[in-house]
């Protein structure tokens, strides 16, 4: 990498700046944070939010060749 140097000297520099802050940011183990059904309300969630748009615009496509089939 052409600016290896100067990347890592502001890494270091960030990671003194932030403290603990940064081990916060850093990837844990999903499983130790969830709860026991919190995995099927997410997935409900998404499908609750993803869903319905998707029917939307299905139907928005499906209309408009409709409409130019028929007429």
């Amino acid at each position: 990498m052409i600016f290896e140097r100067k990347y890592e000297r502001a890494r270091e520099l960030q990671k003194e700046q932030m403290g603990d802050a940064l081990r916060a940011l850093e990837d844990e183990d999903l499983a130790d944070k969830l709860e026991k059904n919190d995995v099927p309300a997410m997935i409900l969630a998404a499908l609750l939010t993803i869903v319905p748009v998707a029917l939307l615009f299905l139907l928005t496509v499906a209309g408009i060749g409709y409409f130019f089939m028929v007429r």
